[in-house]
């Protein structure tokens, strides 16, 4: 049985780890505010702009001739773009987003595809190198609070290497925020924009709610616009910004549930240093009794002997 002092120092350890925990939740709880009114701010700009990308493309019937609007031949390369943190004590955050993209490629490996990785993240990046699967980029240290540059250099990366023919189709994983303690994971196509949900028709479930609320799919007629110049022109512009928007939208998505998961891990860390420090209190004072009853049994035999 462990002594007295060795408890307590458990006791004192365990209560430091907590002040710790704590802190990092309230830390990550002002954080998680400020990552929501980040995604409630871009939210009208990122519908407007898919909105007007889906005008464009219906206005200019069949999808321009241009390189990231034209589908290749096959699919003989897929690049998959991971999206999670720099760092960890998140619980399940980091870890999901590796696992489905590692299964996602493995699926692609056995269909004789050839799988290409991208790590926004230092995590995603580390735990592919780790795995054997070295990404062809990575993008770090911007995991708490990305900007639009760090989007756009990610975009400019991944468009260049679709247009190039280095790869043939790119898809996205990151962590969709729902609530602090739920986080989904997503995956989203990106190029092909024509495969995309901006001309394909085909939405998320959050795309159909903006739509939903604000009437774009409501009955009646609709204003008739004229575009100058042409509509492949407007779209040909328009496309890189989507494609931009929509990543910067997965990495706000992505450090919202960051901040959430690590708020939860916490909370969860604190509420079981408690009950350790319940359990290892108790354990203390049964010592502590032990020891007494042993004290007055040895004066008790003393007494007697002399006696």
């Amino acid at each position: 049985m462990p002594s007295q002092r060795d408890v307590r120092n458990r006791i004192a350890s365990v209560q430091n780890i907590r002040t710790i925990t704590r802190a990092m939740e309230m830390v990550a709880a002002a954080r998680l505010r400020r990552a929501e009114q980040r995604i409630e701010a871009l939210r009208p700009y990122a519908h407007a702009l898919r909105r007007l990308t889906r005008q464009a493309a219906e206005a200019a019937g069949a999808v321009p001739s241009l390189p990231i609007l034209t589908p290749h031949d096959s699919v003989q390369r897929v690049a998959l773009l991971l999206i999670a943190g720099d760092r960890g004590l998140a619980g399940a955050f980091n870890s999901q987003i590796v696992r489905a993209g590692v299964a996602a490629g493995r699926e692609h490996e056995a269909e004789g595809i050839q799988t290409l990785y991208f790590a926004a993240g230092r995590r995603p990046a580390s735990s592919l190198s780790f795995r054997g699967l070295e990404p062809a980029a990575a993008f770090t240290g911007f995991s708490d609070r990305p900007s639009f540059v760090d989007a756009r250099r990610i975009a400019e990366r991944l468009m260049a290497a679709y247009v190039d023919g280095e790869v043939d189709r790119v898809d996205v994983f990151y962590n969709g925020y729902i609530s602090p303690i739920t986080q989904v994971v997503r995956r989203e196509r990106i190029l092909p924009v024509h495969e995309a949900a901006v001309i394909a028709g085909v939405g998320t479930e959050h795309d159909t709610l903006e739509e939903a609320l604000s009437g774009e799919h409501k009955p009646g007629p609709k204003p008739l616009v004229e575009y100058e110049p042409d509509p492949d022109e407007i779209l040909g512009r328009l496309v890189p910004d989507y494609v931009e928007v929509s990543i910067f939208r997965a990495l706000l998505e992505s450090t919202a549930s960051e901040h959430g998961a690590r708020m939860t891990a916490m909370r969860n860390a604190s509420e079981n240093a408690a009950v350790l420090i319940e359990d290892l209190t108790l354990e203390m004072n049964r010592a502590r009794q032990a020891a007494i009853t042993q004290e007055i049994m040895e004066v008790v035999a003393g007494a007697e002997g002399l006696g």
